[in-house]
């Protein structure tokens, strides 16, 4: 309603004040200003509207240099239903680029199952820019013969670049959890795939294109979960206000750098009780920023949590992180949640 207000205020003004003030000539910007918000058509009748408060005004005032003003109306409400007409085009261009890319991060990020095998699971994505759709930060969760296999991880570098080389571990990961019996026969095919799209899709600072990695099983009906961690942030375990923070034992190179630092991966068993919640994550989350440089304290947040179930834990996750960085994220988030369901653990050890 901005346009109309501005039109009744100059109109109020113009007949309520002295006519050397003059504030008729202001009229044109009414439709100037219509344009950035309506229609081609509201934008013209606007105009016209302006064009009769014009005429009726030099009903009272004669020398108000009206045919001047009335050519700027007519000019000035021609050029707006113009640039109305090119927004719209724009705005609906704008429109088909975001469903695209809404589709693609459903494919890149497809919405995971609530539930696999006994385990609760949820999932948060926050993209650094606010328009953003997709990005560099990738995970996925996958019910297998082996158990529930999980990954989580973040390419080096932002944009188109880092965007194909998270679709290309993901849809490797995808048939790797399926055919390789154990992490490391996963994780040497997510190394050659990184390779392989590195030199398809070459980028300047080639040796410094990678990504980390986190990899972890939780076998069927096992208290116990294996993590596989190429140069990851640590997971989280928490229970009853304590908290675990899963350190690798040895590390083992993040994607695309086994040729420069070795290729041996190293596998960690941890327990992993019923009613614990095991949380993973991307740098983003720990390196959240606040107004004075002070990083979000990860392990000390998720020991003051209680939540009973993985989407309250990452819904009071993205709330603090807003908070924490006064509502600007510095890069993207990604992170996942899961729980061992007590009920059905006391079923397969009844069985």
């Amino acid at each position: 309603m901005a346009p109309l207000v501005l039109t009744v205020l100059i109109a109020a003004l113009a007949f309520s004040t002295p006519r050397e003030i003059a504030f008729s000539r202001l009229l044109p910007a009414a439709p100037a200003l219509a344009a950035a918000m309506w229609p081609v058509i509201p934008t013209m009748l606007l105009g016209a509207f302006c064009l009769v408060l014009m005429i009726v005004l030099s009903l009272f005032h004669t020398d108000l240099g009206t045919p001047y003003t009335s050519a700027a109306i007519i000019a000035v409400t021609l050029a707006a239903a113009y640039g109305s007409h090119v927004r719209l085009q724009r705005e609906e261009t704008l429109f088909q680029v975001r469903l695209v890319a809404d589709a693609a991060q459903k494919v890149l990020l497809r919405p995971l199952p609530r539930h696999i095998a006994g385990v609760e699971i949820e999932s948060l994505y926050l993209a650094a820019q606010e328009q953003a759709r997709i990005g560099g930060d990738f995970y996925e969760a996958i019910g297998t013969p082996y158990g529930v296999r999980l990954l989580i991880g973040d390419v080096r570098g932002k944009g188109l670049s880092a965007v194909g080389a998270a679709s290309a571990v993901i849809s490797c990961f995808r048939e790797a959890a399926y055919d390789e019996p154990d992490l490391q026969g996963i994780v040497h095919r997510l190394e050659t795939t990184v390779i392989r799209h590195s030199a398809a899709f070459p980028v300047a600072d080639q040796p410094e294109h990678f990504a980390t990695a986190l990899l972890a099983e939780i076998p069927h009906g096992g208290g116990r979960i294996r993590l596989l961690n190429c140069g990851h942030p640590p997971p989280l375990i928490a229970c009853c206000g304590e908290v675990r923070v899963l350190e690798p034992s040895l590390p083992s190179p993040p994607l695309n750098l086994a040729g420069l630092i070795g290729d041996r991966y190293w596998v960690d068993v941890v327990a992993f009780a019923p009613g614990e919640q095991l949380l993973l994550y991307t740098d983003g989350v720990s390196e959240t920023r606040d107004h004075t440089g002070r990083f979000f304290p990860l392990p000390d947040w998720m020991r003051r949590q209680d939540p009973e179930h993985p989407r309250e834990l990452l819904d009071h996750l993205h709330r603090d992180l807003l908070r924490h960085s006064g509502g600007r994220l510095e890069d993207d988030i990604a992170a996942l949640a899961l729980r061992r369901s007590t009920a059905l653990d006391r079923g397969v050890v009844g069985g």
